[in-house]
């Protein structure tokens, strides 16, 4: 979901308050995605990480640190280690998406081919633990390692429920927990881990972007059925044209008569699709408000993650990502 047309930009002034730090994460990056043996490698990851990606996960990280009082450097690599799971599963992603594109430009499946996306996504998940030990705290290893296995098992649930008009809201926000909020509550958990903080001020963190990454998706997936592309990035109705069965589609699905049921099988489980079907979808949405209690789900899932912040001692930076909390679903109000 892209985060660039709302009023206020709390990813901004978080941007502003962590240069320094996301300076060096940077570096850090450049550093770590170079390969003396294989340069397709970095060519690959280049073409990712130059597309003007907001890095929020690794800001989420330095937040975190910065917000628990850590002194040292380690965040950067912690916060280094968050982007290259992020990209990996991206680089993975679009092929199994048959992607074509990504934050505006040709994937790299697109550009280069499905093996060498395969190939230097599973690199950087390599990278991505060489980076993580390196700390030498073995919670934040846990914390990571656990993530990145969360997250390959949300993937594989939402392939095997895809298209599948029995899925429930419980599974969906299995898949959702697993291929989003994973990787935001283990930045902002690790962060705090990091810097030693009182467990209660790591429960809150973990909660926090656990509550995070579940709005920021189920926006996401809203969006698709009536966002703006130009803000979005994605093409409106690219869920249903790819037949995936998010909360919108099971909501208005549960909802349905036996016609409309048999539209939904035609479409979404048999993938008989013609001209005209996105707009019955839509149709069929607005009749049983199914776009709108998607909307109070995810604005309920960012007033959880404010919430969570309630823990902390009050700060410039717990206020920022209050606010940042409230700004991933602005546009839905």
């Amino acid at each position: 979901m892209g985060l660039d047309h709302a009023a206020t930009k709390p990813h901004d002034a978080l941007a502003a308050i962590l240069a320094s730090d996301m300076d060096a994460v940077n570096t850090l990056i450049r550093e770590r995605m170079a390969s003396r043996h294989a340069p397709r490698i970095p060519e690959v990851t280049a073409h990712l990480v130059d597309a003007g990606g907001k890095r929020l996960r690794p800001m989420l990280t330095l937040a975190a640190a910065n917000l628990c009082g850590y002194a040292g450097g380690y965040h950067v690599w912690l916060a280094a280690t968050v982007e290259f799971i992020h990209t990996a599963t991206l680089l993975h992603d679009d092929v199994v998406d048959e992607s074509q594109q990504r934050r505006g430009r040709p994937t790299a499946n697109l550009l280069w081919d499905n093996q060498s996306s395969v190939l230097v996504g599973d690199y950087l998940f390599a990278r991505a633990f060489q980076l993580m030990v390196e700390p030498g705290n073995l919670r934040v290893l846990e914390i990571l390692s656990n993530a990145a296995a969360t997250i390959a098992e949300g993937e594989v649930l939402q392939l095997t429920a895809a298209q599948d008009l029995s899925t429930t809201e419980d599974i969906y926000t299995q898949i959702v927990r697993g291929k989003t909020a994973a990787l935001f509550s283990a930045a902002t958990e690790s962060g705090a881990v990091l810097a030693e903080a009182p467990a209660e001020h790591v429960t809150a963190l973990r909660d926090y972007g656990d509550a995070l990454g579940i709005a920021f998706q189920i926006a996401d997936d809203l969006l698709d059925y009536g966002g703006d592309s130009a803000a979005t990035g994605k093409n409106v109705g690219d869920d249903f044209r790819e037949r995936k069965v998010t909360l919108p589609v099971i909501r208005a699905y549960a909802a349905s008569d036996a016609e409309e049921r048999a539209f939904w099988t035609r479409t979404i489980a048999k993938g008989n699709q013609q001209d005209g079907d996105l707009d019955e979808a839509l149709r069929i949405m607005a009749k049983y408000d199914a776009l709108g209690t998607t909307r109070q789900t995810a604005l309920d899932w960012s007033d959880r993650a404010r919430s969570a912040l309630d823990a902390l001692p009050q700060s410039e930076m717990r206020d920022i990502l209050s606010d940042l909390a409230a700004y991933v679903v602005a546009r839905l109000r």
